[in-house]
């Protein structure tokens, strides 16, 4: 999508994409060692009755997603950061995910060169119980000069 697309209100959808256990194990194992994510048995025997997949694997999905669905084309050049994080429900195995993106604010900065869209990102899975809310600000280039 282009940044001009990228108005107050606008609603886009991305996914749905499933989550395998194979994937929670090796993301985990890599970046967040924790039972839960890794081992099956402390899993099942821990309060989440199961694997789970990490946050930050949950956050990889959405910009996959968002990346896949948004951003491939643009004038994207990168985020200054997030206002708001929250993993409100686990991500399990089998899970199949969608993100929702609403554009809150899109705006041409004052030098004329950058775009500066300010969204919120949620990740749904089949039940429809939100596993991730963000609120990110992301920069486009519509001055033409690339990154």
């Amino acid at each position: 999508m282009r940044f001009v697309q990228l108005i107050p209100g606008a609603v886009i959808t991305a996914g749905p994409r499933e989550v395998t256990e194979p994937e929670i194990v090796e993301f985990a194992r890599r970046y967040d060692p924790q039972p839960f994510h890794v081992d099956r048995e402390r899993a099942a025997a821990s309060r989440w009755g199961g694997l789970i997949g990490s946050g930050w694997l949950t956050c990889g999905i959405a910009m996959d997603l968002a990346v896949r669905h948004i951003l491939d084309g643009s004038e994207s050049i990168g985020s200054p950061g997030l206002d708001e994080l929250r993993w409100e429900n686990p991500v399990r195995p089998g899970d199949s995910l969608t993100l929702t993106v609403t554009v809150l604010d899109s705006k041409v900065s004052a030098s004329g060169r950058t775009g500066v869209v300010r969204w919120r990102w949620e990740l749904h899975n089949q039940r429809a119980e939100r596993t991730l809310c963000l609120i990110a600000t992301s920069l486009f280039d519509v001055a033409g000069t690339g990154p």
